[in-house]
């Protein structure tokens, strides 16, 4: 059993402005529990917990540009750290990321 986690970056004009997560308890192969994440981020949502978007020091949201540079890199786990401490998840965890842009859910459904 291990914990999967839905995870929502919701982008408004530009920057990403909150995230929220759906987390299971799940069985399985890893491509089995991404394949479920992938079938439920449309609806996930609806249920999703809100964990709010970082700032910088003006308090200013991160653009989604800036955000897109760290994901290319493999950085952008970093801006996901307070979830997976708050849903005590461990050191690799299998997350679903699904884009929220200007309202519209952008699955891979």
């Amino acid at each position: 059993m291990e914990k999967i986690v839905n995870i929502y970056v919701v982008i408004e004009n530009g920057f990403v402005v909150n995230l929220f997560a759906k987390d299971y308890m799940k069985d399985g192969e890893d491509k089995e529990k991404v394949e479920f994440l992938f079938e439920n981020a449309e609806n996930d949502f609806a249920t999703a917990i809100e964990y709010g978007a970082a700032v910088n020091k003006n308090g200013e949201f991160l653009s989604y540009k800036k955000f897109n540079k760290l994901e290319k890199r493999g950085m952008h786990f970093q801006l996901f750290h307070h979830i997976f401490e708050e849903l005590e998840m461990g050191d690799s965890p299998l997350i679903c990321v699904t884009p929220i842009v200007d309202g519209k859910i952008l699955s891979k459904k």
